[in-house]
């Protein structure tokens, strides 16, 4: 009976001994370091993800040594979202190998942290574009107006894609017909612009498609959603200003 007490008492020691190390070996084990090569601030550029593989961290700088938090946010868990970098940092790891890493965020800004720039890839997601259209929905027309208090249709639209996607568009709605592939209504996405007027050299109205055979639009009314196929409006064709994940 003693021996097997005994026997117990070490079964149980061993448990959680085995459990801490878990506990504190794993974490010890997660916070890697890196000799910084540079870092800087780099002009705003949209990223979605590339990989679900990767993910954010925490960096602390200490002279020229970087040190790694646990993993902070899974880009698994975010599929549908726009990511912007402000921050690059290269860092030299025990292998030898330089990376490079982008501080990013996501458009609501409530989610942060470093990443290997290879979890990325350049772009935004339809659902930020039309996420940052539906904001600006009851806002009143101005003839010229760019926002943020009131707009025309091409300057909904070049706002839009400015906040969205840090995506410059052309001013007039004939230029951003002019300027980007022409898509059939059979290859529509949504995000795609939808442009009105007399003909192909005499756009006079564009809208934001958001599914559904509608859109997002500036006009007399303000900014409201409606028809594409309103009888106000004479349809000219669609263009797609970038490709949205």
């Amino acid at each position: 009976m003693v021996v097997h007490r005994k026997q117990m008492r070490i079964g149980v020691l061993l448990i959680l001994s085995l459990a801490l190390f878990f506990v504190f070996g794993t974490r010890a084990q997660a916070a890697t370091s890196a000799t910084l090569v540079s870092q800087s601030n780099m002009t705003a550029k949209t990223y979605v993800r590339k990989s679900t593989a990767g993910g954010t961290y925490n960096l602390t700088v200490s002279g020229s040594s970087v040190t790694f938090s646990k993993k902070t946010h899974s880009l698994a868990n975010y599929p549908k979202t726009t990511w912007e970098a402000t921050k690059k940092m290269y860092l030299k790891k025990a292998n030898g190998v330089t990376y490079l890493y982008y501080y990013i965020s996501n458009k609501g800004n409530t989610v942060h942290g470093w990443i290997w720039h290879g979890y990325l890839k350049a772009g935004a997601t339809a659902t930020t574009v039309l996420g940052y259209a539906k904001k600006e929905l009851g806002k009143p027309y101005s003839y010229g107006g760019n926002g943020p208090s009131a707009f025309d249709c091409s300057g909904l639209t070049s706002y839009v894609f400015k906040k969205a996607a840090d995506k410059t568009l052309p001013r007039t709605a004939q230029s951003q017909y002019n300027t980007y592939a022409h898509v059939s209504s059979s290859k529509l996405r949504d995000g795609d612009l939808a442009f009105f007027g007399g003909s192909t050299s005499s756009i006079s109205h564009v809208g934001i498609v958001v599914g559904g055979g509608k859109m997002i639009d500036a006009q007399n009314y303000g900014v409201i959603t409606e028809a594409i196929s309103a009888p106000w409006w004479h349809l000219v064709g669609y263009a797609r200003p970038m490709t949205l994940s």
